[in-house]
């Protein structure tokens, strides 16, 4: 096999690779952040330093392409038919049905549930599905007292399962196959893999079927009248509060002791020790963590209140709604203190939840604290302020015991999805042509506000592959696709064919869980090329590798967006995806690892061009 010897860009490329991976692990970080830091770099690192590639110099603005790839233009436009899906109540079949099923028959409804979300998800965006699907489930639960944790986090990996089997099922399937097309190795239409994504996907139904429910503990319900999800607040201590001059003994035993004060905070930089003998006093904010009906008793008790503003809280109506923050909800990056303002409507934030708060911000208070993607926001407000929240197609109100509102139109919506998949489908049109003229579609038949549509794709995601087009780019032009791919097969040179596409596709399973779906499927993809180039074998199952490997995003809460809006509305914890989640992703390697080569007739030891 021909040896290759990186230059000092494809070394640069590849240590730039490494970096833009670590960074997008940083969850303080923004990824849109990152990204930017990515792309500034490629394009002033190449503009400095041009790199001349038989005869073309490589330049800056050939790593801003990617802002009008067709790949980014197709997710963004199917982000948005799925938006107006979510809005015009589409769904909502969907959930009736479950929602009519779980109560008499909850196995066999789960299974028809996990099967439906599977199969939607095939054709429309995982979150709105997963959107719709949560107050559905948290409703079903509360009301007949099924376990909420055994429904939940099932539901949520069918939607990923369902997605690997279309090209437009995740964002990561159009860029494999966008990329594998501008390579010349492979032009994958839309229902081309979906034999071996159905065969190996029931297998993994199955087990979230019959084996997560057995794995999974069974978690408090969240939407109980006294909810055990725990919340952080800070009591403001008027003037007019009886704890005011007292000590903190005598204030702690005036909610019998049941209060717990994580901090105390005067003035804006003063933390004082939480001693028994300091006395409390007027303008003093008290971090309590407890569930939604203890704070509010913990409020009347020490005549505190939540907010520190000119509101009469007192003539407000005592009720309470939990709010799941998503990417495209007004509440994201917003501070806990605007978070009123972002909704529109007159409710009073309250208190937030997040797994695994840091100590970091309990230190700094949270009024500061800014909200992202799965934080739990506890809203009082009026009865008809709460009626808006859950009426609006903006905010995911943690409520399943009211139906969700019609939207009208659904029928238009669906038919224009049916458009764009039968276009794509038959050949007529591509993708991001067809998606395209869906969103049109959605927005003349008034199925999709212009509003709706400028927060339904996150800067975060447009960033992210833009920045994981531009490394591509750069790893493919500087050769070190072709010198990573040869290093591999190389280390692997003793392995039957098979043994080492079941290898690479178990390094995008793990690489997935760790760092963005996108970025590991952009980068796997060129080196996945190289490696069925130096085997000589077709390209085809080392594209299906990256593409399945990279939608294993199981194992972790962290590895796909959905997760974290199930991790905090079902209580789970951690520990609770990665047992689920690890066993799942085991077996759907070991089945991708036996179709693949099957389907592809991939046999024996291949050897590549030497």
């Amino acid at each position: 096999m021909q040896s290759l010897t990186p230059d000092s860009h494809g070394i640069a490329v590849l240590l730039l690779i490494v970096v833009a991976l670590i960074l997008f692990t940083r969850r303080r970080l923004p990824l849109e952040s990152s990204s930017l830091a990515v792309l500034v770099v490629l394009a002033v690192g190449f503009e400095l330093f041009p790199y001349d590639v038989r005869g073309e110099v490589l330049e800056a603005a050939d790593f801003l392409h990617g802002f009008g790839h067709e790949a980014l233009v197709a997710i963004c436009s199917l982000v948005l038919i799925g938006k107006a899906l979510e809005t015009t109540g589409a769904l909502q079949p969907l959930a009736r049905l479950v929602a009519g099923m779980m109560a008499s028959r909850p196995r066999i409804a789960l299974l028809l549930m996990l099967l439906m979300v599977a199969t939607a998800s095939a054709f429309v965006n995982d979150t709105p599905i997963v959107v719709l699907m949560i107050p559905v489930i948290v409703g079903v639960a509360v009301g007949s007292g099924l376990p909420l944790s055994s429904m939940l986090l099932p539901m949520g990996l069918a939607t990923i399962i369902g997605g690997m089997t279309t090209t437009i099922g995740t964002s990561t399937n159009l860029l494999v196959s966008s990329i594998g097309r501008e390579m010349g190795a492979a032009d994958i239409g839309m229902f081309d893999f979906v034999l071996p994504a159905v065969i190996v996907g029931v297998v993994g139904i199955l087990f979230v079927w019959l084996v997560a429910p057995r794995i999974l503990p069974n978690r408090s319900l969240p939407m109980e009248e006294e909810s055990h999800r725990m919340f952080s607040a800070e009591l403001h201590i008027t003037d007019e509060s009886p704890a005011a001059g007292r000590y903190l003994s005598d204030v702690l035993a005036m909610t019998e002791g049941e209060m717990r004060v994580e901090r105390i905070q005067r003035g804006d930089t003063l933390e004082l020790a939480r001693l028994p003998s300091l006395v409390i006093q007027s303008g003093d904010r008290l971090l309590v963590r407890d569930n939604p009906g203890n704070l509010k008793r913990f409020e009347r008790k020490l005549g505190a209140t939540f907010v520190d503003d000119n509101r009469d809280g007192g003539e407000r109506e005592e009720l309470l709604a939990e709010v799941v923050v998503t990417q495209d909800s007004p509440l994201y990056r917003r501070s806990l203190t605007d978070a009123d303002l972002a909704t529109g409507v007159d409710v009073v934030p309250i208190a937030v939840h997040r797994s695994h708060l840091s100590r970091n911000v309990v230190r700094h208070g949270i009024e500061n604290l800014r909200l992202r993607t799965g934080d739990v926001l506890l809203l009082q407000g009026t009865r008809a302020a709460m009626e808006v929240l859950r009426e609006s197609s903006r905010l995911l109100v943690l409520d399943g015991s009211i139906d969700l509102p019609p939207r009208g139109h659904s029928g238009r919506a669906l038919a224009v999805l049916a458009m764009v998949v039968l276009s794509a489908a038959a050949g007529l049109l591509p993708i991001a042509v067809s998606a395209l003229i869906g969103v049109g579609l959605m927005i003349a038949l008034k199925c999709l506000t212009w509003r709706d549509a400028r927060a339904a794709v996150p800067v975060s995601v447009i960033m992210l592959i833009v920045a994981s087009l531009g490394l591509g780019k750069a790893l493919v032009a500087t050769g070190m696709a072709e010198y990573v791919a040869g290093a591999f097969v190389n280390a692997a040179e003793d392995l039957p064919a098979p043994v080492i596409l079941s290898l690479f596709l178990l390094t995008m399973a793990v690489l997935t869980n760790i760092v963005s779906n996108n970025a590991a499927a952009v980068i796997g993809t060129p080196i996945a090329v190289a490696t069925s180039q130096q085997l000589g074998a077709d390209p085809m199952p080392f594209l299906l590798a990256v593409l399945f490997g990279a939608n294993m995003s199981f194992v972790t809460p962290f590895g796909y967006q959905t997760n974290l809006l199930i991790l905090n509305a079902g209580n789970y914890r951690v520990m609770d995806f990665v047992k689920v989640g690890l066993p799942l992703a085991l077996v759907m390697w070991l089945g991708f690892s036996i179709v693949l080569p099957l389907m592809y007739e991939l046999t024996g030891f291949q050897t590549g061009e030497s």
